[in-house]
């Protein structure tokens, strides 16, 4: 098993701890066409309702997401996706939520910030808006830099590498060297390789079984394979169904060294970690 090395996630006026134990960021997702939840939480209300019900059931953060990035799915407009998302943050930040907002626009990652978001997590990899680097550097918040291949919808037509555990570990340290340059240390940033973003089966597969080369980037590592077509494909089960697959692949992350799992299950990661982690302890 790898050692997960341990960090400080500097916040605006807090700090996570990294590696000390796993945390877990809820996904909720303000969207009509999301591919886990098919728009059950597209409504305000039932979206702070649920957020909460992620906070209870041991949620460390919160992932707010305006935009659907699945395989094939049309680009939102900016302005549709702060309509989605405005009404949310606010009182999930104001109930104790570390929140984090999944967005690749600049004036979306401004506006959530101003109302409480700490963390904004881009499928880009702050390189989709050219505005992105300096509005993560004036605001002090942290960064989740995700790793895609193309755009959401073309991604999966021909994805192609020579290796993808290590193209992947290139294209994340040239956007980790980005940041560092704009004025955004590292203390703020946590990478993700991005399972399922412009990744055939067997890229996924590779990148999966070599996830503890991430830890040599210096920064947080979180993994993101809950309820994806990876694990229907290999367990042969539609979406609702994935559950056991996902904590299969989320255990196997920590076992890598992966310090943060994005999960949709969140009570159930929790009690699948907290025995993971007793076996691991031998307590």
């Amino acid at each position: 098993m790898f050692q997960r090395k341990r960090y400080r996630l500097r916040l605006p006026s807090r700090t996570l701890l990294l590696g000390e134990r796993t945390l877990v960021m809820g996904v909720l997702n303000v969207t009509p066409d999301s591919f886990s939840d098919g728009g059950s939480f597209a409504d305000p209300t039932r979206s702070v309702a649920h957020g909460r019900a992620l906070l209870a059931a041991g949620a460390d953060i919160l992932d707010i997401g305006g935009e659907s990035t699945r395989p094939g799915a049309d680009p939102v407009a900016p302005e549709e996706e702060i309509r989605r998302i405005a009404p949310v943050i606010e009182p999930l930040v104001t109930a104790g939520a570390v929140v984090s907002v999944d967005t690749r626009h600049a004036t979306v990652m401004a506006m959530a910030l101003a109302k409480g978001a700490r963390i904004i997590n881009d499928v880009t990899a702050l390189g989709g808006d050219p505005e992105s680097l300096g509005v993560l550097a004036r605001s002090g918040a942290s960064v989740v830099l995700m790793h895609m291949q193309g755009e959401p919808k073309t991604m999966q037509a021909a994805p192609s590498y020579a290796l993808a555990s290590l193209d992947v570990l290139e294209a994340l340290a040239l956007r980790v060297a980005a940041c560092e340059h704009a004025g955004i240390p590292r203390a703020r940033i946590v990478i993700d390789p991005g399972i399922g973003f412009g990744k055939a089966p067997q890229h996924n597969l590779e990148l999966l079984s070599r996830l503890s080369l991430f830890q040599a980037l210096g920064t947080g590592v979180m993994i993101g394979l809950s309820r994806k077509s990876l694990v229907g494909r290999i367990v042969q089960a539609p979406v609702d169904q994935r559950l056991p697959g996902s904590l299969a692949g989320a255990l196997h992350a920590l076992a890598e060294g992966v310090q943060i799992v994005r999960v949709h299950d969140v009570a159930e990661t929790r009690q699948a970690i907290a025995l993971w982690q007793a076996i691991a302890d031998g307590a």
